[in-house]
């Protein structure tokens, strides 16, 4: 079992930057992948970012050169993310993947407008 809460979302305008940060309890030495995902209202959830334990990273095309991933510890990520578009609207997903399944946050608002 595996425990994640997302912090950081909030209001920023277009060009801004903000972080967001994952924190995960529980079975954390068993996290294969480490990621972040989005929803937009009347859309799909899609991948935003990824991260393995050894450090390599996936981006979506939308995101990349904006947008940076990183896991200082084994139970943190982080998603900066820069140059924001109002497009980057949506509800931010931490997601923690395991051998046995898949673990998701809450959720955090980010909304980038004038």
């Amino acid at each position: 079992q595996v425990h994640l809460v997302e912090s950081g979302g909030g209001l920023v305008q277009p060009g801004g930057s903000l972080r967001l940060s994952c924190a995960a309890s529980g079975s954390i030495f068993s996290i294969n992948v480490m990621g972040w995902y989005r929803q937009a209202p009347g859309k799909e959830r899609e991948l935003v970012a990824t991260i393995t334990s050894g450090g390599s990273t996936n981006y979506a095309d939308s995101v990349k050169g904006r947008f940076a991933i990183s896991r200082p510890s084994v139970n943190t990520v982080y998603l900066q993310m820069n140059s924001l578009k109002p497009e980057d609207t949506a509800v931010y997903y931490c997601n923690a993947i395991l051998p046995a399944r898949p673990y998701w946050g809450q959720g955090t608002q980010v909304t980038v407008s004038s």
